[in-house]
């Protein structure tokens, strides 16, 4: 996912970032609800692009968390 899935979850959630900033302001009816169409349709998007990204990794459950490393005291 560090590829092109990565950089389109970053687009994606400024441009929510700035539809909600929008929603806060006096902006006409017609422009907020065509951004929320677009913001559903770049969310479905992303999820598909990143659900289909080809990102392979080696760790494993057994690998636990990489912050919290799973040792037992």
């Amino acid at each position: 996912m560090r590829s092109t899935a990565i950089i389109l979850v970053y687009a994606v959630s400024i441009f929510l970032v700035f539809f909600v900033a929008l929603t806060q302001m006096d902006v006409r009816f017609d422009l907020v609800f065509y951004a929320m169409v677009l913001g559903q349709f770049l969310v479905g998007v992303m999820v598909y692009m990143v659900l289909k990204d080809n990102y392979k990794t080696d760790k494993t459950f057994d690998h636990w968390y990489e912050d919290h490393p799973n040792e037992i005291e």
